[in-house]
């Protein structure tokens, strides 16, 4: 909910928060999607188009690069013991699959480049190094730390 309410996030009863997401899910679409080992959800994407993440514009470093209609990955959940096991860059692969699917021209995401100085160890955004490894490239840095990355769908095969 952070990327589409901003910092009232915080302000709000948790359970406030999780009555509000689950509307969003009900609603549809699906925003976003979910990493499975057998039953258990291992794992957790945001991925949904651009404009239902509006809180985005409102920070300088995450502001639309262009007008084009793209998708965005905002944040990752991987539960403890499956972190570092691949589970973020599968979601990621599944998300450029799905927005392709749906007819999205990119993907973008707001990851930490943690080989920059001053950069956040808070990662819930992805790093940088995994989007670029995927075929990401920078579209936008108007923090060292805080790349805006892209990845064009028109070569994705679904």
């Amino acid at each position: 909910m952070y990327w589409r309410i901003g910092p009232e996030y915080h302000k709000r009863p948790r359970e406030k928060n999780k009555s509000a997401f689950r509307r969003i899910v009900k609603q549809g679409p699906p925003p976003g999607l979910l990493a499975f080992d057998g039953d258990l959800a291992v794992g957790w994407c945001q991925l949904t188009p651009r404009q239902d993440l509006r809180w985005l514009n409102r920070r300088r470093t995450l502001q639309a690069v262009d007008d084009m209609p793209v998708w965005s990955i905002s944040c990752f959940y991987v539960r403890g013991g499956y972190r570092k096991k691949g589970v973020m860059s599968a979601l990621i692969l599944e998300a450029l699959h799905t927005a392709k699917r749906a007819n999205a021209p990119a993907v973008e995401a707001y990851p930490v480049d943690i080989t920059r100085p001053g950069s956040t160890s808070n990662v819930f955004t992805g790093t940088a190094s995994t989007f670029r490894r995927l075929g990401f490239t920078t579209a936008a840095r108007r923090e060292p730390s805080r790349p805006v990355m892209r990845h064009d769908l028109k070569g994705v095969v679904c």
